[in-house]
Order: structure tokens, then C-alpha cells, then sequence
């Protein structure tokens, strides 16, 4: 598995788009660090997991840095476990202290090994519905790799296991501390990113404007619940960190963090990610209730029960916390029209979600289908192209022509707009992270052939993700003349750009669209030059395929999610992979809320953090997006393994 691991980090690294060099030593200090200090992974991938991902700078879809730092981690991990055993080192197997078996020991085996086998066949079935296994580092979510970016999140899961185990059988308690530990520092990024994109663009108090934060969660180019997934898996360790705050200092920052996420949770303006941070505070409070008022009420897990003057002093601080974040839910939902806008709509919006969730399920067809699912990462491609009356339209699309196909001399890509529907053009576009310079003229030219007349627009925009703020644009009339390029060079007009205050720098983003229904463009030798004559776009002649280019979708993301974790997994894989998966969910909500498991201090946020993840998933997606799966995974083995091995309180 080691050399498995090290083989595929390491191809993946050489073939990095944009930094190869730092790949490679990124990968190789992970691989490094983790055969040094064992157990260190459990902190560093909860608090790299909701940033490692430069895809608007790479261009890539199906694979990302997160994987490179997984694939070091188990290289790394597998190394030192194969080392220890084959030095005879006590402990290195998974037999220690090895207790009577109880008929329990059973299932998660079972219940992993079954997961995994139907993994597979969904991938199978995946591959084969994409018309088989193709490679290329640039495919897209309706591309045959597109069932590996879903499968991957199982499988890097499941490869956690044993190492999880090692980590139990060291210390369940620093494990759990690593865990929690990882789980702050990375909600702590995830408010930070949303404060700044708010300080930068709609501003910081501006709850009227139509603006929901995506943080640094770049799936989110086509839409989905990317950030609420994460953030109703996250929250409950703010508790943890309140709670485990060993001095004043320490509860100041744990409240500050409480505030910045109160706030980010908030400013998603989404009604699901509101109940999903609610919720899990039932089972959190039925746990401590449970527990026997002379538990040892350790600093560093337990809920703390002082008594006299420091008990007195944090009672106080609490509810002086609670007051701040009532007065904050406050100001964001009433002081603002978007929040309560939102709410005022839940009902339509509820009639549109049932009809999409309908229009899902019809694509089950065969009995195939629903017991065995329609194969991992096949939902966009399918609804997109059997859906009824074009309900699930893809607004656009774009191929890239590599040199040597029957081209020119020279790879191009053509953009697609719309295939019927007026009401999607200029809803899709290829888009270029570039710098935006203050008071600069923007002109950009291009080779442009089309079969038949159409308008191309060129945008470039002060924009994080979703939404435009000031832009500059120009559109470009191209005449229809099969076989041969044409040469334009336009100057874009419109909004000053590059004014911003010097604490919230804006991201700059260039984007092409075709929007003529049915239409579709070559484009080559893509130009975009500022007025001092600096070239400010890379790989305009796709020499380097589609390096650092972004496909994005705005305000239109219907095709891409169902917004159902449980529809997702019943659509994609069957009866069959949505029970096996609610039995493992449930199973560990099950060992966290009973029995010894109870009584271990770690289990009432691990068990909010589940329940946030099945409150969300009945309003959002979430095995799409392949780092927040793979957090749920993570957190259910790392549950079971926690229960099991009776981690010490």
C-alpha cells in the first residue's frame, strides 16, 4: 500500500498543471513527515481539507492537492506500519491487548467490506454508462473520470481504517485531541475565507445584496452545499474548543472563532445549514445529561464543570457569548432583505426541489438501476440528457482538441452554449484567474471559427466565484465560415476595476461564453493584455491542454446536484449502496450515544457532527464534492474506531 500510495502521489505530482517542483516537495514532506511522526495526519487533514484545492488556478476538476496530501499520508503511515512489523515491533499489528470478541465485532467489517464491494461495482457501472475507461488530467463531470473523483472519497476512507486502528491502540484520547484539534483550525480557515470574500465584495453588514459565501470551497463553480456540509460537520468542535479551553486566553479565542463561524454559517443564507447547526445540539445535550455528575471532567475533552469562582466567571462568559451570537443572528436575518427573502420562499422553493428530486429518481429505469444505481459521478451526465422537456439543460460545455486530431496544427477548445434554452445563454463560461491592475485598459484578442453565425462574450470581472462585481466586457459578433479562423482584438468598456480597500483584495476572472442556443465556437491564441501591454493570461494557445482554465456555470446549477445526500446515493448507487450506508452511519450514531460509548468524552460532538451531516444531506448533495465526502467518512470510521477500542476518558 506504501509503495502504491508513494507510486501514484508521485505521478500526480510530476503532473501537476501549474507547480510541479512544489508538488513534488509537497508530496514528499508529507510522505516524510507522516513516517516521522505518526499520528500527525489526524490533525493535518482536518485543517488542510477545506483549502487544499487551487482548481480556478490548475484547471482541475478530477483531481486536486488535497489527494496529493492523502496519497503522502498513507505512503508515509503504510512505510512506518510495514517498517515496525517487519522489526518486530511490539504493538504494530492490530491483536495488543487483544480482548473476548463480541458479536459487534462483526459489523463494521461487514458493513466496510460491503460498502466497499458495491464502491466498486458503482464504479463499474460508472465507467461503463461513460462508454469506458478514457484518461485525460482535464475531464469534466460528465467524463468518464468523473466516477474515480466520486469513488475516490470510499476509497481514501476506507485506507484510514487501519491506520485509525494503530492510532487507538497508541492513545484514543491524543487521537481524539488531533482530530478535534484539526477540525477548529480548519472551520477557523473556512470563517476566515468568508469573512474576507464578504469584506471584499457585498461588505461586511450588507445583508440585502444577493450574496452567499462560498469560502474557499472552488466546487462550488457549478453550484451545490459544498461549504454547508462542511460547516454542519464542523460546528459541534466549536463546542469542543469552548469547552476544552484551558485558561481565559484560550476560551477568548475558542469565542472569537465562535463568532467568525456563527457568521459564516449565517452569511450562506442557507435555511438547511441553519437547522443542521441547530439540531446536533440535541444529542450533544441529551449525552452530557446522561453522564453521571461525578465524571472526572477532564480539560481536554470533557464538557468542564468547575465549581465556585472559575465556574461562576464562565457561566457568565457563555451567556455573554450567546447574547453576541443572538444579536448577530439578529442583525443578518433582520436587518437584511436577503435572509428573510429566503425564508419568505421556502415553499416554492420546496414545490421546485421535489420536482427536481422526482425528476431524479426518473432516471432509475431497469431494476439494475435501483438496486445497484446508475454508477458513481453519472447523475450530471444523465440528468442533463434525459430529463424531460430540457428541464435539466447544461448551460454550456466546452472540448478541448488536442494537436494531432484533425486540427490545424494546434490544439484549440470549443465552447457550447446552451443546447435550446434562451434563458441559459451566457450562463456558462471558460474562465482564467488573472490579475486585475487599477486604472488599466483591458484588450483582449482571440482566433475564433464558427460554422454558423454567432455572439461570443468576453467578460473580465472583480470575482470570487459566483458573483460579478464590477466587469469590463465586449461582444464579439463572429460570422459563420466552416474552416476558417478568424482574428478579432477588442477593448472591453465598463466599470473602473482595481479599486478595493487594501484589507480585502478582489480576485480577477476572465471568462468566454457563446450564447446562441445550439451554438457552439473554436477558440485559439486567446490574448488578454493590460495597458501597459502586460500579458496577463497563461496558456492561451492550450498548448498545455487546459492548464489553468476554470469552467464555470452562474445562478443555474440544476443538472450537476440532485440535492439529496440520500437521493444522491440511492440515483448513483442503488438500494443496495443507500442502505448499506445509512446502516453505517446509523451503526456509529448508535455506538456514540450508547453503551460504553457514551461515556467516552469525544462522542457527543462526533455524534452532532453526524447528525449535522444527516440533517444537511436531506437538503443538499454531498458525495460530489470529493473532500467533504471523504470528511464523513472520516469522521464514521474514525466514531466506530473511537467506541470501539474504549478510547480512555
Amino acid at each position: 500500500m506504501a509503495l502504491a500510495s508513494f507510486a501514484a502521489g508521485l505521478a500526480l505530482a510530476w503532473h501537476h498543471p501549474v507547480w510541479p517542483v512544489a508538488a513534488l516537495v509537497f508530496f514528499y514532506f508529507a510522505c516524510i513527515a507522516t513516517a516521522w511522526w505518526p499520528g500527525s495526519w489526524l490533525l493535518v487533514v482536518p485543517a488542510a481539507l477545506p483549502w487544499l484545492n487551487f482548481s480556478p488556478w490548475t484547471g482541475w476538476l478530477v483531481f486536486e492537492e488535497f489527494d496529493l496530501l492523502l496519497l503522502g499520508i498513507f505512503a508515509g503511515a503504510y512505510a512506518r506500519l510495514a517498517w515496525s512489523c517487519g522489526n518486530g515491533i511490539a504493538g504494530c499489528g492490530f491483536n495488543r491487548n487483544r480482548r473476548e470478541s463480541r458479536p459487534s465485532d462483526i459489523v463494521l467489517p461487514v458493513l466496510v467490506t460491503t460498502l466497499g464491494v458495491l464502491g466498486v461495482v458503482s464504479l463499474l457501472r460508472g465507467l461503463d454508462d461513460a462508454g469506458g475507461l478514457t484518461f485525460s488530467w482535464f475531464q469534466g463531470y460528465t467524463d468518464a473520470l468523473n466516477s474515480l473523483r466520486v469513488f475516490k472519497s470510499l476509497l481514501f476512507g476506507i485506507l484510514t481504517i487501519p491506520l485509525l486502528r494503530g492510532e487507538m491502540r497508541v492513545s484514543g484520547t491524543r487521537a481524539g485531541n488531533r482530530l478535534a484539534l484539526g477540525m477548529v483550525l480548519g472551520l477557523a480557515s473556512v470563517s476566515l475565507a468568508a469573512l474576507w470574500e464578504r469584506a471584499a465584495y457585498p461588505g461586511l453588514f450588507d445583508f440585502s445584496t444577493v450574496y452567499r459565501v462560498t469560502g474557499l470551497f472552488w466546487e462550488m463553480h457549478i453550484g451545490g452545499g459544498a461549504i454547508d456540509a462542511y460547516l454542519a460537520m464542523a460546528m459541534p468542535f466549536v463546542v469542543w474548543a469552548l469547552w476544552a479551553a484551558r485558561g481565559p486566553l484560550s476560551w477568548v479565542l475558542s469565542a472569537a472563532l465562535a463568532l467568525l463561524a456563527a457568521y459564516a454559517c449565517l452569511t450562506t443564507f442557507s435555511r438547511g445549514v441553519y437547522v443542521a447547526v441547530v439540531l446536533p445540539l440535541i444529542p450533544m445535550a441529551l449525552t452530557w445529561r446522561a453522564r453521571s455528575l461525578g465524571f472526572d471532567g477532564s480539560p481536554s475533552l470533557h464538557p468542564l464543570r468547575p465549581s465556585g469562582r472559575s465556574f461562576g466567571r464562565r457561566a457568565k462568559a457563555g451567556w455573554s457569548l450567546g447574547l453576541v451570537i443572538g444579536l448577530l443572528i439578529g442583525a443578518v436575518l433582520i436587518g437584511g432583505t436577503l435572509g428573510m427573502g429566503r425564508f419568505n420562499k421556502t415553499d416554492r422553493d420546496f414545490a421546485g426541489r421535489l420536482a427536481h428530486w422526482q425528476r431524479g429518481i426518473g432516471l432509475l429505469h431497469s431494476s439494475a438501476d435501483w438496486w445497484l444505481g446508475m454508477g458513481l459521478g453519472r447523475l450530471p451526465a444523465n440528468y442533463a440528457r434525459r430529463a424531460p422537456n430540457a428541464d435539466g439543460e447544461l448551460p454550456g460545455r466546452v472540448q478541448l482538441h488536442e494537436r494531432g486530431s484533425g486540427t490545424p496544427g494546434h490544439p484549440y477548445v470549443t465552447i457550447f452554449g446552451p443546447a435550446t434554452r434562451p434563458d441559459l445563454e451566457g450562463l456558462f463560461a471558460l474562465t482564467q484567474r488573472v490579475g486585475i491592475e487599477a486604472a488599466s485598459k483591458y484588450r483582449v484578442s482571440m482566433e475564433i471559427r464558427a460554422p454558423v453565425a454567432t455572439s461570443v462574450a468576453v467578460q473580465l470581472c472583480e470575482r470570487h466565484l459566483l458573483y460579478d462585481w464590477y466587469c469590463q466586457d465586449a461582444l464579439i459578433r463572429v460570422r459563420g465560415l466552416p474552416g476558417q479562423w478568424q482574428r478579432f482584438a477588442v477593448q472591453l468598456s465598463g466599470d473602473e476595476l482595481g479599486r478595493w480597500p487594501w484589507y480585502a483584495p478582489r480576485l480577477g476572472m476572465l471568462g468566454i461564453s457563446v450564447l446562441d442556443p445550439g451554438a457552439g465556437a473554436d477558440f485559439y491564441n486567446i490574448s488578454l493584455v493590460a495597458g501597459d501591454r502586460k500579458e496577463l493570461l497563461a496558456n492561451g494557445d492550450f498548448s498545455r491542454s487546459l492548464a489553468q482554465w476554470f469552467p464555470t456555470s452562474q445562478y443555474y446549477f440544476l443538472p450537476w446536484h440532485i440535492d439529496s445526500l440520500y437521493l444522491e446515493v440511492l440515483i448513483e448507487r442503488g438500494i443496495a449502496g443507500l442502505s448499506v450506508f445509512a446502516a453505517l452511519v446509523l451503526w456509529a450514531l448508535m455506538r456514540l450515544l450508547s453503551g460504553p460509548g457514551k461515556e467516552l468524552n469525544l462522542s457527543p460532538y462526533l455524534a452532532a457532527s453526524l447528525v449535522g451531516a444527516a440533517s444537511i444531506g436531506a437538503v443538499s448533495s454531498m458525495m460530489d464534492v470529493s473532500r467533504v465526502a471523504f470528511l464523513l467518512f472520516l469522521l464514521v470510521f474514525f466514531a466506530l474506531q473511537w467506541t470501539d477500542q474504549g478510547a480512555p476518558s
